[in-house]
């Protein structure tokens, strides 16, 4: 990363993590407060990230066979009602609807929290025949839940997101349609933001209300907290039996299907904020970063530099990079510190000098390194150094992660980690609840997944002591 520190308005995230977060959120014109708390404005730099992850994963999800569509924003109580364990998870988020116009309607409103119950009327109308399956829906829209405490990405009360919803013939293929999808997630996260994750399955006590299996991909933060980044949840046939869905199978008879759901959000931008920013502000991944390079001419009142920069700028739009030029009256210094602190990968400056040698200079945010680069091959250069900015980043946030990962015997170790540098707990699990509910309560952390991977290997539980095999990550979770 780049070490000196340029911009005076941002907190260091040594001194008050939280304080360099919302910093970095305003500062970097990602956001803004609306009137209503917990509401908040997504600037246009902070919508174009969204666009550019929600691209890379609205194709992945058209790849394999899933078609967008739309559901109402409002849902009847009497259909939230339909699943029990569905709603009383929901219900302490559940802001209402009570009045249509100037008149009290005859039933509340519920403005969606999640889909669920939705898909599953839709469905009722619609499956009939074994024919009628599967089908593969996701829709994009935003989602309301009355949260007590709010953070811009992390924690809103309305947010952005898709929500994947599908239904199967089989479990088998439900099950398989679970983990998929958890795969398009982690792969998202590795190979566009730059975040590597922990694939993994909740407790009971942690997954989605309704579900028989809720599988989530964990990353760690710069701080050393995790982040819940993405989440598959697998229902069985709970919710089809709750709605009346049924189907008649080849041999006629009658069946109830197999659902699945799943979700990403905006949430996931406070995730790479948090992974990979540093005291100068953001450090975005290329591959989602609205600017990936923008050029700067230097000493641009001298006769043929706005011209040279141009070029530039003409060649690498070209080349499919996404650039933009900065030819305005500010100095060289306030560039230099404002497409830092907005984290673009590269800056490409061409002044007098580097003309006369038919040469740029570009400047790497991640690790900020200035680099000398030939005109000839300005379109290679710049298409490499992107791609070793991914690579770079993914190997910091694997090493922050590898480094404050610890292996913990007891719950008085894991909270003495936690109350020092933090990181990710590792240890065995027995599987009960009580167990569970006295890690949170002698050592501050929740489960945050049992990895899809185990070892296989024995041994004990850190609180009742019992020989076991399942291996679980704890730790502080945003």
């Amino acid at each position: 990363m780049a070490k000196d520190k340029k911009v005076e308005q941002i907190t260091d995230m040594e001194v008050d993590f939280a304080q360099w977060f919302t910093d970095v959120c305003t500062k970097a014109e990602l956001v803004d407060y609306s009137g209503v708390k917990g509401l908040f404005v997504l600037r246009p730099y902070g919508y174009a990230i969204w666009e550019n992850i929600q691209a890379a994963l609205d194709a992945k999800f058209k790849a394999t066979g899933h078609t967008n569509v739309s559901m109402p924003m409002l849902i009847p109580e009497s259909l939230l009602q339909k699943e029990k364990d569905h709603v009383e998870g929901f219900a302490p988020e559940c802001a209402w609807v009570t009045i249509g116009g100037s008149e009290e309607l005859p039933e509340r409103l519920c403005i969606r929290p999640t889909s669920e119950t939705l898909f599953c009327e839709h469905w009722s109308h619609i499956i009939h025949s074994w024919r009628d399956l599967p089908c593969l829906y996701n829709q994009w829209c935003s989602v309301l839940r009355w949260e007590k405490t709010t953070r811009p990405f992390l924690r809103g009360r309305e947010f952005l997101w898709q929500e994947g919803h599908t239904i199967h013939a089989t479990e088998a293929e439900a099950r398989k349609e679970t983990l998929r999808m958890l795969e398009i997630y982690a792969d998202i996260c590795e190979n566009w933001l730059a975040m590597p994750v922990i694939r993994g399955d909740k407790t009971e006590k942690e997954k989605f209300a309704g579900a028989e299996n809720t599988y989530t991909i964990e990353c760690m933060m710069h701080d050393h907290k995790a982040l819940q980044s993405g989440t598959s949840h697998y229902f069985g046939d709970g919710f089809a039996k709750a709605f009346g869905i049924t189907f008649s199978d080849k041999e006629n008879k009658l069946r109830s299907p197999f659902e699945t759901s799943w979700g990403m959000s905006t949430r996931v931008i406070g995730g790479l904020i948090m992974t990979h920013g540093d005291n100068n502000g953001l450090v975005l991944p290329p591959r989602i970063a609205p600017i990936q390079a923008m050029v700067i001419p230097v000493a641009q009142h001298k006769e043929g530099v706005l011209d040279a920069a141009a070029a530039l700028l003409d060649r690498l739009k070209a080349a499919g990079i996404r650039a933009q030029m900065d030819d305005s009256d500010q100095s060289m210094g306030w560039k230099a510190a404002q497409y830092e602190m907005k984290g673009v990968p590269l800056r490409v400056e061409i002044g007098p000098k580097d003309m006369e040698k038919e040469q740029c200079v570009i400047a790497r945010r991640d690790t900020g390194e200035k680099i000398t680069v030939a005109l000839a091959e300005l379109e290679s250069a710049v298409k490499a150094l992107l791609d070793h900015i991914h690579d770079n980043l993914y190997a910091m946030a694997l090493k922050n992660r590898e480094d404050n990962t610890f292996d913990i015997q007891t719950p008085e170790e894991a909270k003495a980690i936690v109350e020092g540098k933090g990181g990710f707990l590792r240890s065995k699990w027995c599987g009960s609840l009580e167990c569970e509910l006295a890690m949170k309560e002698r050592a501050g952390v929740s489960s945050r997944c049992m990895p899809l991977v185990q070892s296989g290997t024995e041994g004990t539980c850190p609180v009742c002591g019992r020989k076991c095999t399942t291996d679980i990550y704890w730790g502080v979770a945003y």
